[in-house]
């Protein structure tokens, strides 16, 4: 009895020190499909480079992102195309896309590395 209590706790410990703590973030993707977009609404260009973002050709900082966007009415959607550029890490995307999802009426299309 006593050398199975051992490996329990040995399991138990082993466990323990193998599991992570850390809270992950989910990110909400949506495939493209069939849609009514506004002729009027050109959707807004954000390429992602590891050590610089730009906007329609801008260089923004993630922070200024919302500012660079300017204003927008309420309810309205704001489609956005997102291209990776280089060797980009998936937390700087992930980086990107949190700050993208505090934006009211932004809807992001991730379009790949080019």
């Amino acid at each position: 009895m006593t050398p199975l209590v051992d490996v329990i706790f040995l399991l138990l410990l082993f466990f323990m020190l193998s599991s992570t703590f850390t809270r992950f973030s989910e990110i909400e993707l949506s495939s493209g499909g069939t849609g009514n977009p506004s002729t009027a609404d050109r959707p807004l260009f954000v390429q992602l480079a590891p050590d610089r973002i730009t906007l329609n050709g801008t260089s923004v900082t993630i922070d200024g992102l919302a500012e660079a966007m300017g204003g927008r009415e309420e309810g309205a959607t704001r489609p956005l195309l997102v291209a990776l550029r280089g060797e980009v890490t998936a937390q700087r995307l992930t980086d990107l896309l949190v700050a993208l999802r505090r934006i009211p009426g932004v809807q992001a299309t991730v379009l790949g590395a080019t």
